[in-house]
């Protein structure tokens, strides 16, 4: 039956896929179609989407600036946003039992701040696999983003320690050696090298020694391999880890897609309910949008993250069947859940393909709360003096500046938008900025240069090439474009836009034919 599911699986995520959709919506409906028709859950489904879910937390942790959790815009505004968020549930579900009360829905008014409770978080799940496709994961509100999620899950983690009370044991202290457990990793990672090992090295760190043990304790196991993986955020090979697992961990999450869809059959009523959540979802982004403007943060940044994180969490399925087991809620209440899950998932990837388009054409309705910093006015001024850019300031990139800076006497800025990739960059004398390049402020204000000559895309998401060119087309840059692929079809899609590409592959083997020759000639006598 399982193999059966993964047929369901593969037809809708390419139908999603053909739609301009990302595939995961396709798997949402692969599972309520499967249920729909009648057939078996199978059984390993839910362990493949818990697999799914400790590997990607685990990668998460990978690339987690711990440092980043102590500031107040994280964690105050995790708890206020929670509770305005809940509060404003708690008023809508009273006046939805009052005004229109429906049969096998009826709540108690403890049930009804439960159920609030557990519409005021978003999905980690679904944002980091959004914020990953988009290439986005270590931008400003990228990082914010996962910031106020990491503290939602560890008030998760609270809620359900204390309503299943199951508490930490004694052997939770154990947890203090954890700056000693560091050292042993960091030499384990050294040790393991490349290739499988190191594949099935991550895969242990994350399940043995990060959600099992975690999960004997008495705590949570999957922030459990959070914790493992932020653990070894600084290590050298950490980048490569988290590459290792990235086709292993993206195969289990579509269970973890599948199973939502698996969860139950909604009637009319249960359809209306959802519906109603759904529609509910901007008042709930707007939340989000007031707690990140008390932070002061600017207008573009606040936007993306509120808009990221507009969507339901699979921790209220998980609040919903802890409920309805305890017989606090009724059964009804989980496909609820599971339909406005869904629904919600589908609204936010198709909203989030288009945030940079609606955030410009909205954007002057907010600008009471652009609170753009002196430094970003000053980095924009500084920009207008660059002959070359260098967008995507990774191996590649910093290997295409250090080659222009040796040869040209130009003014050379490279971009990038993970602001500690900058601040390493800058150590070694290179000057790079923290920015955006789907940022269409960006690309607005440099369209005022009169020296820009050349524009080098050397980020590794084609996706994000594609769009920074796209828009660079757009504003009419007469700037020289040149951006790096990895197959024909890049290069097709870059020649579309009249973009000149590299491609990686070919030219490494041009590269290494010429270096191999260079070297024969040498010992010739």
């Amino acid at each position: 039956m399982i193999l059966t599911l993964l047929g369901f699986a593969f037809a809708f995520g390419l139908l999603a896929s053909r739609l301009g959709l990302p595939p995961m919506v396709g798997f949402l409906a692969a599972g309520f179609a499967f249920n729909h028709l009648g057939l078996e859950k199978p059984p390993e489904i839910n362990f493949i989407a818990d697999l799914g879910i400790t590997l990607l937390l685990f990668t998460i942790g990978l690339k987690l600036n711990l440092r980043s959790l102590a500031a107040p815009r994280i964690w105050a505004g995790a708890m206020v946003q929670m509770v305005f968020t809940a509060g404003f549930f708690t008023v809508v579900l009273l006046l939805g039992q009052k005004l229109n009360p429906i049969e096998g829905l009826e709540l108690t008014g403890f049930a009804t701040g439960l159920i609030a409770f557990g519409l005021a978080f978003s999905s980690t799940v679904f944002v980091v696999k959004l914020l990953e496709d988009r290439g986005d994961i270590g931008t400003l509100y990228g990082q914010l983003a996962i910031g106020l999620l990491i503290m939602q899950d560890l008030v998760a983690v609270v809620y359900l320690a204390f309503s299943e009370a199951q508490y930490p044991t004694l052997w939770a202290l154990s947890l203090l050696a954890l700056p000693f457990v560091r050292l042993f990793l960091n030499k384990l990672l050294n040790f393991v090298g490349h290739g499988e090992l190191l594949i099935l090295t991550g895969l242990a760190l994350a399940t043995v020694v990060g959600y099992s043990y975690f999960h004997a304790i008495g705590i949570k196991g999957d922030l459990g391999a959070l914790v493992l993986g932020a653990l070894l955020a600084n290590h050298p090979k950490s980048s490569e880890l988290a590459q290792s697992l990235y086709g292993l961990k993206e195969i289990m999450l579509v269970g973890f897609f599948l199973s939502i869809g698996l969860q139950g059959l909604p009637n009319g009523d249960i359809t209306l309910v959802a519906l109603v959540l759904c529609l509910l979802l901007p008042l709930k982004t707007a939340i989000y949008f007031g707690v990140f403007a008390l932070s002061r943060l600017p207008l573009r940044i606040n936007a993306l993250a509120s808009l990221s994180l507009s969507n339901f969490s699979e921790f209220g399925l998980i609040l919903c069947a802890l409920a309805a087991r305890q017989g606090i809620i009724p059964v009804d209440w989980l496909i609820v859940f599971a339909l406005a899950l869904s629904l919600s998932f589908v609204l936010s990837a198709v909203t989030n393909a288009k945030s940079e388009a609606l955030y410009q054409r909205f954007k002057f309705l907010a600008r009471r709360f652009d609170f753009e910093s002196k430094a970003l006015k000053d980095q924009r001024k500084t920009l207008l003096e660059a002959d070359i850019l260098v967008v995507g300031m990774g191996r590649v990139g910093a290997g295409a500046y250090d080659a222009l800076t040796t040869t040209f006497s130009h003014q050379i800025i490279g971009l990038d938008h993970n602001p500690s990739r900058v601040n390493e960059h800058e150590e070694f004398g290179r000057r790079v900025m923290v920015a955006d390049a789907s940022d269409t402020d960006l690309w607005a204000n440099l369209r005022k240069s009169k020296r820009l000559q050349m524009i080098i895309l050397a980020m590794p998401n084609h996706h994000n090439n594609i769009a920074a060119a796209e828009q660079l087309r757009a504003l009419h840059f007469e700037s020289l474009l040149v951006a790096v692929a990895k197959f024909p079809e890049e290069v097709e899609e870059l020649a579309a836009l009249g973009v000149t590409s590299f491609n990686m592959y070919s030219e490494a083997g041009l590269g290494l034919a010429r270096h191999a020759l260079t070297e024969l000639q040498l010992r010739e006598p």
